[in-house]
């Protein structure tokens, strides 16, 4: 059967106009994206069996440009599509962020720091840059692999706050285990990092270690 052939509200589409998004399940959500289904399957259906297929919801977001075109019902347009899409979550975020005193917003930063480095297969060290007023300046990629003390240079993070004229830092890095407890080189890191930027009047705010469903910051730990 069609979902034009469904009651009105149960069609995807017409739930979310009705009750918001929150409301659909995901093989739902993932329905309104695909926009049709395949021979003999619904768009609800197909969603259904891709979400079977990748192991669920986040995999099948994930996935790279091979896995994803490798299933019926996708290919290089729909990749193409949720990568654009993706980035605009990230992007709103971003945008969310800028307007707001980072050290006040802590959920959104967890959130936006996880949309940059939560799915990435390799250990990558990130930093917020800060003005003043703890306001976000800019966020990139530092240093990426697997992280230790001889791996991140201070020297170069203080250059780069200098020129960009930040007045304190928000670092962050990513373990792909999954795992978000910091480690004893975590820890070390971050030390050497503040300690070389207090010579620059720059303070680290905090230290957040992004896993797989969790997001552990150093200053709520006290290990700031």
């Amino acid at each position: 059967m069609s979902i034009r052939d469904w009651p009105e509200g149960e069609r995807p589409r017409e739930k979310l106009l009705a009750l918001g998004s929150e409301a659909l399940s995901d093989a739902e959500l993932l329905a309104i994206f695909l926009r049709v289904g395949v021979t003999g399957r619904s768009a609800v259906d197909l969603a259904r069996d891709l979400l079977s297929a990748f192991g669920g919801l986040r995999p099948l977001l994930e996935a790279d440009r091979t896995r994803f075109c490798a299933e019926r019902g996708l290919g290089e347009a729909k990749f193409v599509q949720l990568q654009a899409t993706l980035e605009l979550s990230r992007r709103h975020l971003a945008s969310q962020l800028a307007r707001e005193d980072a050290l006040t917003s802590p959920t959104l930063v967890r959130a936006y720091l996880s949309s940059r480095l939560r799915h990435l297969g390799h250990e990558e060290f990130a930093a917020l840059f800060l003005d003043s007023q703890h306001r976000v300046i800019r966020f990139e990629s530092l240093f990426r692999g697997t992280l230790d003390s001889a791996s991140v240079y201070p020297r170069e993070v203080a250059r780069r706050a200098l020129e960009l004229g930040a007045g304190a830092i928000i670092f962050a890095h990513n373990h792909p285990s999954g795992v978000a407890e910091p480690s004893d080189a975590d820890r070390r890191i971050t030390e050497r990092l503040r300690q070389a930027l207090a010579l620059f009047e720059i303070r680290v705010l905090d230290h957040f270690v992004v896993g797989d469903g969790e997001v552990v910051s150093f200053a709520e730990r006290g290990l700031l």
